[in-house]
């Protein structure tokens, strides 16, 4: 080790070259070993994993020195009567966040006494959107109208670099000389994000050669990725889905402590008027909480999680009871490729009965995608309950500190 290690100090190696002269196992231990000598900073804990690594290291995690550990926690069973989830489930959740697992099992409860959660996705589509330079607002427009009359030659186009992703559509947008092109693609069982990266610099080339527009970027931000978008809350992106439940006045009064009336008020002045008073785009009480949670444990890009927070609550009332749903317009969702393959998070799919391709293909991220949004409705429908009977901060004090154990 002490020769890679002087090779490192004198710059004579690179960090990211290890992997080059060694297997991956010894090349973490030397980097980490490297950066402890350097920062002075023990790693051991760092550097105690047992996942295969051979994998992570080649598609997820570049100058890896070990891995980070989150504690996960199991809410249900949970009911789901989906088009796809079917059954009775055990969420993941990875959180350090005392009382959000709790919180959640209580809302499985709830939903599962009523018989189960709803669920439909709504729509399918992941999004990568090029921008274009023109040099006149009249070449912008009539690119923006050659794309639009010519989508059977972007789709081929498109799809000679996948067997598995379909084009659906092109949307365009002009902004003076700019062209966004919106493009949308079925994905699948994946996510699908380089999928449609490299399908879409296809297109662009495509695009560029028949019209003259210089491509800028290959992503323009009106995809949008990663970010709070208004236009991914009225399009959707990745998986739109939705869930809704009814809870009877007495349910409502025995699990969640409160009564209907006071269940409403809580949606209608926090989630709807707070929020829309706030600005914000999400209309929830912590749909990103349940989405994180689930996204960290079973190898979803967690970053995805700003999109899933576009999340809207809403309460019904009806005859000797409500109607809680949840609408997700935007969640970016696959059972393969990014972190799905790795062995704990392969493990925590393989709990929801979704790891893989599923068959038909795209019927796994569908499943994923509406356990996901009824997991996020249980979160809702028992924060909302908390809240309404005045109870959030004894549940924090009691369990986000460690003085006890609350039952909720």
């Amino acid at each position: 080790m002490d020769e890679y290690l002087n090779r490192l100090k004198s710059g004579a190696l690179k960090l990211y070259a290890l992997e080059q002269e060694l297997p991956p196992d010894e090349a973490v231990k030397v980097r980490r070993t490297f950066i402890e000598r350097e920062t002075r900073t023990s790693l051991e804990s760092v550097g105690s994993y047992t996942i295969p690594i051979i994998d992570a290291v080649k598609k997820n995690c570049e100058n890896m020195i070990g891995t980070v550990q989150v504690p996960i926690g199991v809410a249900g069973p949970l009911t789901v009567n989906g088009s796809y989830a079917k059954g009775q489930y055990y969420i993941p959740l990875a959180t350090t966040e005392g009382a959000l697992v709790a919180s959640v099992n209580r809302g499985c409860n709830a939903i599962t006494q009523s018989g189960g959660a709803e669920v439909r996705v709504l729509h399918d589509g992941m999004t990568r959107a090029p921008v274009f330079s023109a040099v006149s607002i009249i070449e912008a427009a009539d690119a923006a109208l050659w794309v639009e009359s010519h989508f059977n030659d972007l789709k081929n186009k498109a799809e000679e670099t996948t067997r598995h992703g379909v084009l659906n559509g092109a949307m365009t947008a002009v902004v003076g000389t700019n062209l966004f092109v919106r493009l949308e693609f079925d994905t699948k069982d994946a996510m699908g994000m380089n999928m449609v990266t490299i399908a879409s610099q296809n297109i662009a080339d495509l695009i560029v050669q028949n019209t003259g527009v210089r491509l800028v970027s290959l992503s323009g931000n009106f995809c949008t990725d990663k970010k709070p978008a208004a236009i991914n809350m009225i399009l959707g992106r990745g998986r739109s889905v939705t869930a809704g439940v009814f809870l009877g006045s007495t349910l409502v009064k025995d699990v969640m402590k409160t009564d209907i009336d006071s269940f409403i008020e809580v949606n209608t002045r926090k989630n709807l008027i707070g929020s829309a008073r706030a600005g914000s785009l999400g209309m929830n009480a912590h749909a990103a909480n349940i989405i994180a949670a689930l996204f960290i444990a079973c190898g979803q890009d967690p970053a995805h999680t700003v999109e899933g927070s576009l999340t809207i609550t809403t309460a019904d009332k009806q005859e000797d009871g409500v109607y809680v749903a949840v609408t997700i317009p935007a969640l970016p969702v696959g059972t393969v490729g990014g972190g799905t393959g790795l062995a704990t998070q392969k493990e925590c799919l393989q709990l929801l009965g979704v790891a893989g391709g599923g068959d038909p293909p795209g019927s796994n991220a569908k499943t994923f995608a509406e356990i996901v949004a009824a997991a996020v409705l249980a979160g809702e429908i028992s924060l909302i309950g908390a809240q309404s009977a005045q109870h959030l901060a004894r549940a924090h004090r009691e369990l986000g500190r460690g003085e006890g154990r609350v039952k909720i």
